[in-house]
């Protein structure tokens, strides 16, 4: 099957400076693909090249067909989170209006966007400014945009930045079950763990592609460690993976030795009553 989306050989800067050099790579239909990287390493600037926002300065990006659809779900860090729009005004804003002669959304469009949201488990928010939602929440909003047009590709830029380990979790769980109904994906992100454990096809960028393939292949201490210049520990038990960088060689007791504490109100004056805090009691 050809693919739907392949570069060649693509180089892409400003100015004098590369930000990409070299970048072989094909999309395929059905495929889920994750670019990680260190920041700088060029991940955004490629998924803009290959949205077609951005032209390279080298090298070839040829596309299946011009009419390929493919949305884009940015970091929720660069949105205005105070334009007065409530979710569900949000997600119909990726609703293809050039089929309708009027300039409001039609009922099965409106349905169609309760659906995703309520697939997406914030159907009961589709009447909230989108301003007064957890950023896991906004995530999902913009999500459910992107799904409304009917995508081919769907393309996302760091969508767990800002929001806490259950909604990352929950997004690549949502992300796993589009991508087996035949969505193919494209992201990138900076959780490794999460691409380890959910993402089946990886590509470790820093301006050239360092090494693409299963997790398995990509998570290893030699391919991170190049990729990020840092020292990285990679841990395997049964199916899963687990990547963590390596920490400083000073530790925290020595750079710290005497860290300031929280403590409790009073808690000087126990120790110095000799008195303790209570405990549970022992088994006898």
């Amino acid at each position: 099957m050809d693919p739907l989306i392949e570069l060649n050989g693509v180089a892409f800067g400003y100015g004098a400076f590369n930000v990409l050099e070299e970048i072989d790579l094909h999309l395929h239909p059905g495929q889920f693909v994750g670019l990680v990287g260190p920041s700088g390493a060029g991940k955004t600037s490629l998924l803009k090249l290959v949205l077609d926002l951005y032209a390279p300065n080298s090298g070839r990006i040829q596309r299946v067909r011009p009419d390929l659809r493919l949305t884009y779900v940015p970091q929720i860090e660069t949105v205005d989170w105070s334009f007065p729009v409530t979710a569900e005004e949000v997600v119909l804003m990726g609703v293809d209006h050039r089929s309708n002669i009027w300039p409001w959304p039609r009922s099965r469009e409106r349905k169609r966007a309760r659906e995703i949201l309520d697939q997406l488990e914030i159907g009961h928010l589709a009447e909230r400014h989108i301003r007064d939602l957890s950023g896991g929440q906004q995530q999902r909003v913009f999500l459910a945009r992107a799904l409304v047009a009917d995508p081919e590709i769907l393309v996302l830029d760091e969508p767990t930045t800002g929001v806490d380990v259950r909604s990352s979790e929950n997004i690549f769980h949502w992300l796993t079950l589009l991508n087996k109904e035949g969505m193919t994906i494209l992201l990138t992100t900076h959780d490794l763990n999460m691409a380890a454990a959910h993402v089946p096809w990886v590509v470790c960028l820093n301006r050239r592609i360092v090494a693409q393939g299963p997790p398995h292949e990509i998570f290893t201490e030699d391919t991170l460690s190049h990729a990020y210049q840092g020292d990285f520990i990679v841990l395997r038990q049964d199916d899963m993976i687990f990547v963590q960088q390596r920490p400083h060689p000073h530790g925290l007791h020595e750079v710290l030795p005497e860290p300031v504490e929280g403590g409790l109100p009073n808690h000087d004056n126990r120790k110095s009553n000799g008195t303790q805090p209570a405990t549970a009691d022992k088994e006898s």
